[in-house]
């Protein structure tokens, strides 16, 4: 299958194998990604990561050849359940790690701003073409990335189409981390940085950050206090503080 889901230890990983088209995003792909993340949602895996198959590409975009010639709400139907797929990505109950191997242009690179982070090899480049084809990002593009890197370079980068390398990527706050060597290995390196803690409370920090992208400081400030009193309701709340008191390691048991 070209959307390929497994488990790597703690981990599940999704791997895109389509190499012959750099692993571009067929519409039929894109309802696959979908079934394969709600698999993962009822997993109990510590994190998910994602990747392409070889060393080309970690996906190249849409399958430009599936987008001309439809009719206009077939067109923006396409562009909502993208949107769609990508947002089930994004509220997956636990982190999740884009690990960017190669081209990620278009709805690739779209894909990898849904995941809660993102790593990226050496050789990575990175854009959102759209406009070259007379269009606009349609899967999300246009608001995730200014929330990353800002209102002024995500318009440089949807306005003129042109692609950043790695280096630039991780200097502009697009990618946290450029990383050497196996593209899994690296992410699950990555991951257990954080993947040890608590899921339900990395949950309500995750939400606490993004809800704070939409909403005015003292909204956000009350949404913080309302996560962080339902973080000390936890039973991992419990015993992170009576570890850290008798100088023990935690046994999170998520919940």
């Amino acid at each position: 299958m070209a959307i390929e889901l497994s488990r790597v230890e703690e981990f599940a990983l999704i791997r895109i194998n389509r190499v012959e088209a750099l692993n571009a995003l067929s519409f039929s792909l894109i309802e696959t990604l979908g079934e394969k993340l709600d698999e993962v949602a009822f997993t109990d895996a510590r994190a998910l990561l994602i990747t392409g198959a070889g060393e080309k590409a970690f996906c190249a975009g849409a399958d430009i050849g599936e987008l001309a010639n439809r009719p206009l709400m077939e067109k923006k139907r396409g562009a909502e359940r993208g949107q769609a797929v990508f947002a089930k990505l994004e509220r997956l109950p636990m982190p999740s790690v884009a690990i960017i191997n190669g081209y990620a242009f278009g709805g690739g690179l779209e894909l990898a701003l849904a995941c809660t982070f993102r790593l990226a090899l050496p050789h990575a480049k990175m854009g959102l073409p759209e406009i070259k084809l007379g269009l606009i990002p349609g899967y999300g593009g246009t608001q995730r990335l200014p929330r990353v890197i800002g209102e002024a370079r995500a318009l440089e980068m949807i306005m003129t189409g042109k692609s950043i390398d790695a280096a630039t990527a991780s200097a502009w706050g697009l990618v946290g981390k450029v990383v050497e060597g196996d593209a899994v290995a690296a992410g699950m390196a990555f991951a257990r940085e954080f993947s040890r803690h608590s899921l339900p409370v990395l949950g309500f920090a995750r939400e606490a950050v993004m809800r704070a992208l939409d909403t005015p400081v003292h909204e956000g400030l009350k949404i913080e206090a309302d996560l962080s009193t339902l973080a000390f309701q936890t039973e991992d709340s419990a015993e992170g503080m009576d570890a850290f008191m008798k100088k023990r390691k935690p046994a999170f048991k998520d919940r």
